[in-house]
């Protein structure tokens, strides 16, 4: 158990004890009522620390996540439409993940500075010589090549990519990676890129 896990432990339980001294001191006369409003309290505490510690598989069953299909033909990556309307997709890039919003009007693969330095680059090292229009308007890139990306064991080595020097929330997935695949499909909320 680490420090910070131990914390919110005890300050669930200095809350319970909180709670359990106000219910004392307010119910004396009637030690019934108070018995089940505690019963009611200590029910209410152990599941919110269930949902709590359950909280990952319960999000990865109620939000659906990329997965990888089975297919005779090749290899299938079906993506689910995200609740801002964009397909978001997890790729390792030089082995770290990275979240790309698909983008079929960018030409490149777009690194946010934030990503390209998780993903091993010094955007401070890169000469930012190019120009790109955003809908915010122009923006500096640096040229880079991505040494590895993997996308759920689809592994494309040396990818021509560029780094921003403007604001981007969210790289972006481009076509010069969309099109290495054979085909692409949107079908009921959901995007499969086939191999």
């Amino acid at each position: 158990m680490t420090g910070e896990s131990l914390g919110h432990l005890l300050y669930l339980l200095l809350l319970m004890v909180a709670v359990g001294g106000w219910f004392l001191t307010s119910a004396r006369p009637s030690a019934s009522r108070l018995l089940q409003q505690a019963t009611i309290w200590v029910l209410i505490f152990l599941g919110v620390i269930a949902i709590i510690g359950l909280w990952p598989e319960i999000r990865s069953t109620v939000v659906p996540r990329q997965q990888v299909l089975s297919s005779t033909t090749g290899r299938i990556v079906e993506i689910p439409l995200g609740p801002d309307g964009h397909y978001q997709v997890r790729i390792l890039v030089n082995g770290s993940p990275v979240m790309f919003t698909v983008d079929t009007g960018a030409t490149d693969i777009v690194l946010s500075r934030r990503d390209a330095e998780a993903a091993g680059i010094d955007p401070e090292s890169l000469s930012f010589a190019g120009a790109a229009m955003t809908a915010n308007g122009p923006v500096r890139t640096a040229r880079i090549t991505l040494a590895r990306m993997d996308l759920e064991g689809i592994v494309d080595e040396t990818v021509p990519a560029v780094v921003t020097d403007g604001q981007l929330d969210a790289s972006l997935l481009g076509m010069g990676y969309l099109a290495r695949f054979d085909r692409i499909e949107i079908a009921g909320n959901r995007l499969r890129l086939i191999r």
